[in-house]
């Protein structure tokens, strides 16, 4: 079983799936692994520059992703063209990894769960949410952003979902109500079937 840690940027989805990896599970992070198979293809980074601009690659070729995070994060449709680019590697760099493991059930970590198309790779979705502001808090003081870059980046990501996935647990991380407990309940159900 294939299930997906998703939420927004500073929801605390890379919290659950530390715990999870605690617990003896493998988690594919779609996050370092895009970045890893950017950093591997000349190819993706060669469309990355032809669709963002010259100015998204170094003199050595590598991605500089300041420029790119300043670019797709102001302009929707900028961001819609780097996804389309990477989002086709990161799928099928999901069913190789998935292909690989033994385990009866497994986890990817996401932040675009349905702008990915990774929804129709799942078997069921934990969704982590948090207040915005306590997301921004986070995320400034995690990445060093400021208020505006942090905001840009979750507006980036919004997205008004049509038909989310049939199977979505929801774990609140508030910093009020424990997160460990909420994710052993819905692992509990997701095991037990």
């Amino acid at each position: 079983m294939l299930i997906a840690i998703s939420g927004g940027i500073g929801s605390g989805k890379s919290v659950v799936a530390h715990m999870l990896m605690s617990m003896g599970y493998e988690v594919y992070d779609c996050d370092n692994r895009a970045r890893r198979l950017i950093d591997e293809s000349k190819c993706i980074r060669e469309a990355i520059g032809d669709s963002l601009g010259r100015c998204c690659l170094s003199t050595d070729g590598s991605l500089d992703r300041k420029v790119v995070s300043d670019i797709v994060f102001k302009n929707p449709d900028k961001l819609a063209s780097l996804n389309r680019i990477t989002h086709a590697a990161v799928r099928e760099d999901i069913d190789n990894w998935r292909k690989c493991r033994s385990e009866k059930t497994i986890f990817v970590e996401t932040a675009i769960l349905y702008q990915s198309e990774i929804d129709k790779m799942v078997d069921a979705v934990i969704e982590v949410t948090a207040p915005v502001e306590i997301r921004i808090k986070r995320v400034m003081h995690r990445n060093n952003l400021s208020y505006d870059e942090v905001l840009n980046r979750i507006k980036a990501q919004n997205n008004t979902v049509v038909n989310p996935h049939p199977r979505v647990f929801t774990i609140i991380n508030d910093g009020i109500e424990a997160v460990l407990p909420q994710l052993h309940d819905i692992m509990n159900i997701l095991v037990s079937k």
